[in-house]
């Protein structure tokens, strides 16, 4: 599965100076592991600005002519990196504290140029180090890092990432990376699509998006328009949190991705849906905590779908963003299958009906544990606004190669690789596999007469062995016979005493 890596290219000495400078964050009093990454992106950046100015230092002097685009202007020479990471730690943390920060708040006012996505984010940018001991620490970290090599830093950032999932408090912001990689799988992005995620958190499908891409069609880097396109118009992430943003917009950069479109937008919101019929690829896992205030709510979606359930909302978003044709791969939460209202009905017929209902994977409860114990499914759908439904495959996911406690353990069972395997088949030999199989295909027509109902339960069917059928007769002579041997065993039993 195209971008399902472990992470291995970084070091076990990498891996424990980043821990040792995670626990110095803790002990120095930044427990939220958010917090540390967006501390550790902001100096990241900081770094990535200095390259860039070394870069076109390195152009004026070959062409002779002045710096163009300078991140740092004259009298700025001593925010750049490679001046203050020599600098004792009181100096470095009076430096980076009071003066370049300010500087990022106002290079993310005034951003532009190639930068401009991640340098915006960094309008509201806040340094929350405690103690010079500690950013020394951490500057250190990361100058050790060979930021030119992408898999490195790629893995880096992800090994960090991980940290918020292992802490469980922000884990909502991240899906388990070998689900993303499944599903990035079965959609087989290719270099002519153009990928949404509308609640993009740290950016984690568009990262393996973007791996995929990489590795199955290296031409696309090759081919000077469709390179110009993998990293300038390929991609695209909406959130509104802020430091969501910054910390999608860098796992980009790192995973070589240099100008993602990454922006502030609350997608359900109206005003926000202005990008109608635009994406030929969605792949997302929307919050779905609830209900919204349905003033604030798009109206062209709820003419789709009256409702403030997010996950309602979401769906019709992404039927609304996508091209015809386009396709979504999206995690939704198991009421969406089978939910009774009168929205839920809607949205499912609309599905089924309206456009080409092409998968549902039952994924077990517990694969977003700890930190949830919701049932999930992943939704498989083309845009069509003609119908084309034909037979909708099912899969139930069983195992995902962790176990499905709180903890999370590796285990040996994965049911994802032959889903993926399966998925390819859906039009050929999945459709001869009986209903009591892992996998199997439904017709449309007994889908509606099932009012829609998706969940996979409604059209499974479980063999139970057949007992032996014998006559009542035949049982009772036995249980004579046997009751006769008994009293003659007691008989006996008595002679023998005397």
């Amino acid at each position: 599965m195209g971008g399902d890596r472990v992470i291995g290219v970084i070091t076990g000495q990498l891996k424990s100076k980043i821990d040792r400078v995670w626990d110095a964050f803790w002990s120095g009093g930044i427990s939220n592991p958010l917090e540390v990454i967006e501390q550790i992106t902001n100096l990241l950046f900081l770094r990535r600005l200095d390259e860039l100015q070394t870069l076109a230092e390195r152009k004026a002097r070959v062409t002779g002519k002045g710096i163009e685009d300078p991140k740092f202007l004259p009298g700025q020479e001593h925010l750049r990196w490679s001046r203050f990471r020599n600098d004792d730690p009181e100096t470095m943390y009076a430096t980076v504290s009071r003066e370049v920060f300010p500087f990022l708040q106002q290079y993310g006012a005034q951003a532009g140029g190639e930068d401009s996505t991640l340098a915006e984010h960094m309008r509201d940018v806040r340094f929350t180090i405690p103690t010079p001991a500690l950013l020394s620490k951490v500057v250190d970290m990361l100058d050790d890092i060979p930021m030119d090599d992408r898999d490195t830093n790629g893995d880096l950032y992800e090994y960090m990432l991980g940290k918020i999932a292992s802490a469980g408090t922000n884990g909502q912001f991240r899906t388990p990376r070998h689900i993303i990689a499944a599903m990035v799988a079965m959609m087989a992005p290719g270099p002519e699509d153009e990928i949404c995620d509308p609640a993009c958190g740290t950016a984690g499908f568009l990262v393996a998006a973007s791996e995929h891409i990489r590795s199955e069609h290296p031409s696309a880097l090759t081919n000077a328009t469709q390179r110009a396109h993998f990293h300038r118009s390929m991609f695209h992430g909406f959130d509104f949190d802020s430091t969501m943003l910054r910390i999608g917009s860098m796992n980009m950069l790192l995973h070589g991705v240099e100008a993602p479109d990454i922006q502030y937008r609350d997608s359900l919101s109206e005003g926000a849906s202005g990008d109608g019929s635009r994406y030929s690829l969605i792949l997302a896992n929307p919050p779905f905590a609830g209900s919204l205030d349905y003033e604030a709510t798009a109206k062209d979606l709820q003419r789709v779908v009256k409702t403030k359930k997010t996950e309602l909302l979401f769906l019709a978003l992404f039927l609304k963003l996508l091209k015809p044709g386009g396709r979504a791969a999206v995690i939704v939460p198991d009421g969406v299958l089978f939910g009774s209202t009168k929205a839920h009905k809607a949205l499912r017929e609309a599905l089924v009906e309206d456009q080409k209902l092409d998968g549902v994977v039952k994924l077990p409860s517990g694969v977003f544990k700890p930190y949830a114990g919701v049932s999930t499914a992943i939704l498989l759908f083309t845009k069509t606004d003609s119908g084309g439904t034909d037979d909708v495959w099912f899969y139930d996911v069983r195992a995902d190669g962790f176990s499905l406690d709180d903890k999370r353990n590796p285990i040996d069972d994965n049911d994802l690789p032959d889903a993926v395997t399966r998925w390819a088949e859906r039009a050929g030999s999945e459709r001869e596999r009986a209903r009591t199989e892992q996998s199997f295909c439904v017709p449309k027509d007994e889908i509606a007469a099932q009012g829609y109902d998706l969940s996979i339960n409604r059209y499974k069917e479980i063999v139970f062995e057949e007992e032996e059928h014998r006559p009542p007769l035949e049982i009772i002579a036995e249980i004579e016979e046997l009751g006769e041997e008994i009293a003659t065993g007691i008989a006996e039993l008595k002679g023998m005493l005397g």
